[in-house]
């Protein structure tokens, strides 16, 4: 009687243990997505006023660069733009102070980050921004792949401008800016990476751009380490596609799942000073959930597969 009444409650144990884990797996996964309804739509921005009155942009003449100035201007942050193009570095500083009435102002620095070498841009940078409160930086400026190819086919000089845009120039401009958010002791520093590198396992005939992009993710992270304890905000953004003329030939028309520069940029603004490493917008952090459950095997065929046909699809065109 004994031993049959102590296998009752054994078979008990063992029936209420897996429901009770199950329970716990259920609220830990409600959990995190309550957080993440929280952080997506509802977690207020920081006030980026207080990391300093200048932001310095890379790569702010077009794309995101571009929507991100504007987003910034509109907080009422003064603006440093960098970029290699004289004219519409002009032609974009001039349509921020009509747009904004004049209350902020901007200054330009023109250098071409693919011709440059890093000591140069860092002095470039140092002179351009001397006397300024700089809190803000972000390291936008990118060079995308003409179109899918083998990194066999890629020009020696288009292979050194990936090289010196994609890290380099994060690299020392990030160099040139550190010093005066450690004498203030605070600062946000943005690196814009891209899923390229992080989303999936591979990115076939793009390897250039997602490996330099890797190093981006990988910069953030160990900067923020070093940093964090002097009040250097660093994160990594990591975008899906956005509307924007990089990924012309792929998937370039707005929409819910390809954000444009200003519907990215808003999302953008939001995460600033929080997760090192961070996918801002909604639709882009839904889209990687679902690739990650999807076989490494599987997504490298079908990448694979996507880019030989835009890239045969070029070709034929030339």
């Amino acid at each position: 009687m004994i031993f049959s009444r102590s296998a009752m409650e054994f078979q008990d144990f063992i029936l209420i243990v897996p429901c009770c884990l199950g329970f716990i797996s259920l609220c830990k996964t409600f959990i995190r997505f309550l957080k993440w309804v929280w952080v997506s739509f509802f977690r207020p921005a920081k006030n980026l006023n207080e990391y300093g009155s200048w932001a310095l942009v890379t790569g702010s003449t077009d794309g995101i660069g571009k929507a991100l100035a504007f987003e910034l201007a509109s907080k009422g942050i003064n603006l440093v733009l960098v970029g290699r193009n004289p004219s519409k570095l002009e032609a974009t500083s001039n349509e921020i102070r009509e747009r904004f009435a004049r209350k902020v102002d901007v200054k330009d620095i023109v250098i071409d980050l693919a011709k440059f070498s890093g000591e140069e841009i860092s002095n470039m940078v140092e002179e351009g921004i001397k006397g300024l409160d700089v809190g803000i930086l972000i390291n936008n400026a990118g060079m995308g792949p003409p179109y899918p190819m083998f990194i066999h086919e890629i020009e020696s000089e288009v292979l050194e401008s990936f090289m010196r845009v994609n890290m380099d120039a994060a690299t020392w401009v990030t160099r040139a800016v550190l010093p005066g958010m450690l004498q203030k002791k605070k600062g946000a520093i943005v690196n814009i990476g891209s899923g390229s590198s992080m989303a999936v396992p591979a990115f076939p005939l793009c390897t250039l751009y997602a490996s330099t992009k890797a190093y981006l993710a990988m910069f953030s992270r160990c900067i923020g380490l070093e940093y964090e304890e002097h009040g250097i905000d660093v994160q990594c953004q990591v975008p899906l596609f956005v509307a924007t003329k990089m990924i012309r030939g792929f998937n370039d028309s707005a929409s819910v799942f390809t954000p444009s520069a200003e519907m990215y940029s808003k999302a953008s603004i939001r995460c600033i000073g929080y997760e090192h490493i961070c996918t801002p917008y909604w639709m882009h952090s839904v889209q990687w959930f679902l690739i990650q459950r999807l076989p490494d095997a599987l997504l490298n065929w079908y990448l694979f597969e996507l880019f030989l046909k835009s890239r045969k699809r070029r070709m034929e065109k030339f």
